[in-house]
């Protein structure tokens, strides 16, 4: 179900746990035009994967049934898979006069269950 994963161990009230980072692909496709209603951050030219940073609180990017998240790191813009620079997404971005596709890559931690 999850393409990739890492066991980590997490420690909540001094109760230890096992967890595993896992990731799955989420897929938006945002109508009507800019502005779109998220700020990027980061990038190959910073060293850093492409992360949004902020999402505009009723916008486009937060009315979707599954809105995106600040910490969604963007893959793939209009069916292009992104080569991680920024300014490449932004020019991906812009390009987009009524609908954007976007696949972003969203974190969570899954508790691993003993059996």
């Amino acid at each position: 179900m999850f393409p990739d994963h890492q066991t980590v161990l997490c420690v909540k009230r001094k109760r230890k746990r096992k967890e595993k980072l896992v990731y799955f692909i989420n897929h938006a496709q945002l109508q009507g035009g800019a502005p779109w209603g998220f700020t990027l951050q980061g990038g190959l030219e910073h060293g850093e994967p492409l992360i949004i940073s902020k999402v505009e609180e009723g916008g486009k990017a937060d009315s979707l049934e599954q809105p995106l998240l600040v910490g969604d790191e963007i893959i793939i813009i209009n069916d292009v898979e992104l080569t991680g620079y920024r300014q490449e997404a932004i020019a991906l971005v812009k390009g987009s006069y009524k609908t954007l596709k976007l696949a972003v890559r969203r974190y969570r931690h899954v508790e691993i269950q003993d059996l």
